[in-house]
């Protein structure tokens, strides 16, 4: 019964989904052309509220945990486990102060109303997962744009979805690299639960009525650790052992 519950809805979900990403194109395209970055700063945000009102649709619910305040005076490198797509604009909404960035893979660069856009114009980081040499350059270049900008950036060590909640082992030189070239950062490692069930069918239908969690743990700095692989196994236990299966 929930399966058959979930076409119909699926189809309004997706309905909704695009026409929220069609709209919020040109949006995005005259706030940075005509008013500059933070003007189109606020645009996206706005979008990643609707597109959290989108996975409502599927009778779906997001909570934000996070305990701890942020100085947005700082640099911040988010670290999170990945589960689906739906875990980029609960990110960047409840981030939102912090001027959220992402590592992400170049392919998304085009093709996608706004999501492209954004990446493109919006400070993130497009890396070449086949060239490594070029995915270090580039992830070494918005280093240094965060750190210089103190704006947070996202990076999911996994490289790519879980598709059943379970933890992908960490690839961690993209994150030592960020954290080797903003060595102002503070670290927020972040454990998603639960979004992996949208896809709990594959893409059609998607999965309805679950509740997306998303829970900031205690900020770390670098320099309370002795050495970096202290700290980079600290950030995917503390992750990981918050992961609900």
């Amino acid at each position: 019964m929930r399966k058959i519950l979930a076409y119909p809805l699926t189809c309004i979900y997706f309905l909704f989904f695009g026409l929220t990403l069609l709209v919020f194109h040109p949006i995005q395209w005259f706030c940075f052309n005509v008013f500059g970055y933070t003007a189109h700063k606020k645009s996206v945000d706005i979008l990643q509220f609707f597109l959290m009102r989108c996975i409502n649709l599927l009778g779906s619910t997001h909570q934000f945990i996070n305990p701890y305040k942020l100085d947005n005076s700082q640099p911040v490198i988010i670290v999170s486990n990945h589960q689906s797509m739906a875990d980029i604009p609960p990110l960047m909404w409840y981030f939102r102060k912090h001027h959220v960035k992402f590592v992400s893979k170049k392919e998304l660069g085009k093709g996608l109303p706004s999501v492209s856009y954004n990446l493109r114009h919006g400070g993130s980081a497009l890396i070449d997962r086949k060239n490594p040499r070029q995915a270090i350059a580039a992830i070494r270049k918005f280093a240094d744009y965060i750190e210089t900008t103190n704006r947070a950036a996202v990076i999911f060590p996994e490289g790519t979805r879980s598709r059943d909640g379970k933890p992908k082992a960490f690839h961690t030189k993209g994150l030592a690299t960020l954290i080797k070239y903003v060595p102002s950062a503070i670290i927020v490692p972040v454990t998603i639960n639960n979004s992996w069930k949208n896809l709990r069918y594959g893409k059609f239908p998607m999965g309805i009525g679950n509740h997306l969690t998303f829970t900031a743990h205690k900020p770390v700095k670098p320099s309370d650790f002795e050495t970096q692989e202290l700290l980079l196994n600290h950030i995917e236990n503390t992750i990981k052992n918050s992961v609900i299966l």
